[in-house]
């Protein structure tokens, strides 16, 4: 379930390069995907990379069945979960000072979207 307070925690005062999210974006409130946006890209130094792996949707569709059933039976568990939108997704990154560098197809109808802050 979605906890307010858990999105306002502070991030770990570390140095990364890269951050590599996997099946996380479509388990999280919205909410929590936004801090996470916003987190990551105040770590990331200029030329760093986030790198998320897991289903999206493209212009409010499904890219597949198989995307669509989970989405249901994600929101059927938490309705605040659910597959995302690649657009919302990029947007949030883009307000985090990345730009999307690449959009992969990685196997069962997966993908890894990569973008890379600049400065």
């Amino acid at each position: 379930m979605f906890s307010e307070a858990l999105t306002r925690q502070p991030w770990p005062a570390i140095e990364a390069d890269a951050v590599f999210s996997a099946n996380t974006a479509h388990i999280m409130a919205w909410p929590q995907v936004e801090a996470m946006m916003e987190g990551i890209g105040k770590l990331l130094p200029d030329g760093g990379v986030f790198l998320l792996y897991g289903p999206f949707n493209y212009n409010g569709r499904y890219t597949s069945d198989s995307n669509r059933r989970f989405d249901g039976w994600l929101k059927a568990r938490d309705p605040l979960s659910g597959v995302r939108d690649f657009e919302s997704l990029d947007e949030l990154a883009g307000q985090a000072g990345m730009h999307l560098q690449d959009d992969i197809a990685m196997p069962a109808n997966n993908r890894i979207l990569c973008w890379r802050k600049s400065g």
